[in-house]
């Protein structure tokens, strides 16, 4: 009985990937194995029965919020007598470092530019609004780099709402793995595009509470559509310390990386390292600011240990 109702109060509705690939419906096959491969990250995998079973359903569930949002927006500047411009849809994708997040987001930016080239869905990662490192150092949080604190919130927020807010164009800054920084003097133009994605570890974090009540906008304020892409924590640090071991043997090879001095490290020190790493910085993160934002989302991915979804949770309306 307990169960039982602790599943009907639950704001979800739970779907196996057999279940919700029936929602595909009438959406056609639109990429193949060549596109796949190109679109996952380093470590991450996919496959073709993936993208016909989740994320293809999930591409069509999107474009029928996007129209509902929409119309309701059209409703609105109806009954408030005022012109009637574009309001663009923007998608949020929240989860740990090292989940897929980068991949599930370029995956649906793709799925939705097929589902109709007329509409301009454009992709932007919150990496860009993190303080350069010469900020980091002086405010003494190069350890924190990805915590709430580390990223230029004001900046972030002022993006956000001027996207919103149908600007023509509006400049991000662009972030470096490579360099492990801001690239000075470097942006990316977003010119009024339908649909945004923006895809980041902490972006539907609400921040502080203002205790007298006062308005103060977190990010997840703008988004229409928000995505949690999750994981068991074990899993998560065993695909983290794939990816360094991938990444020192390649990336990190190259003289001018910021990190090449793990290159030099022999297998037993750099699988440490990125243990030291893992449980020192990322998995302090996702305990204390990430996980506690999976239940803020519109729907949640959970991955197995094959990197496959094997869960998907939609919010009740």
């Amino acid at each position: 009985m307990q169960n039982q109702t602790a599943l009907d109060l639950s704001p979800y509705q739970s779907f196996s990937p057999a279940d919700w690939s029936r929602f595909r419906r009438e959406m056609p096959i639109v990429l193949n194995q060549q596109d796949i491969e190109m679109l996952q990250g380093l470590n991450d995998r996919l496959s073709m029965d993936e993208v016909d079973n989740v994320y293809m359903p999930l591409a069509r569930l999107v474009m029928m919020y996007k129209e509902a949002y929409l119309e309701l927006h059209r409703s609105t500047q109806s009954f408030l007598q005022l012109e009637r411009k574009p309001m663009p849809f923007i998608i949020g994708i929240a989860g740990s470092v090292a989940v897929g997040k980068s991949t599930t987001a370029r995956l649906l930016q793709e799925l939705l530019t097929q589902w109709d080239r007329s509409k301009k869905v454009d992709l932007i990662t919150t990496d860009g609004f993190l303080y350069p490192n010469a900020v980091l150092e002086k405010k003494g949080l190069m350890d924190k780099k990805g915590f709430p604190q580390s990223f230029d919130r004001k900046a972030l927020l002022t993006f956000l709402s001027e996207i919103k807010a149908g600007k023509e164009v509006v400049n991000a800054p662009i972030y470096s793995h490579f360099d492990y920084d801001i690239l000075p003097y470097q942006k990316i133009k977003i010119e009024r595009p339908d649909i945004l994605i923006v895809e980041g570890i902490n972006v539907l974090q609400p921040g502080y509470l203002p205790k007298e009540g006062e308005a103060i906008p977190f990010v997840s304020d703008f988004f229409d559509f928000s995505i949690y892409v999750d994981a068991e924590k074990r899993l998560v640090e065993k695909w983290y310390l794939e990816r360094f071991m991938m990444l020192r043997e390649t990336a990190f090879r190259d003289p001018n990386s910021y990190f090449h001095r793990y290159s030099k490290l022999d297998m037993e020190e750099a699988e440490q390292t990125a243990i030291d790493i893992w449980h020192r910085i990322n998995l302090k993160n996702l305990n204390q600011n990430i996980l506690p934002t999976r239940q803020r989302a519109d729907l949640i991915l959970t991955k197995g240990k094959d990197h496959w979804v094997n869960s998907i949770a939609l919010r009740k309306v």
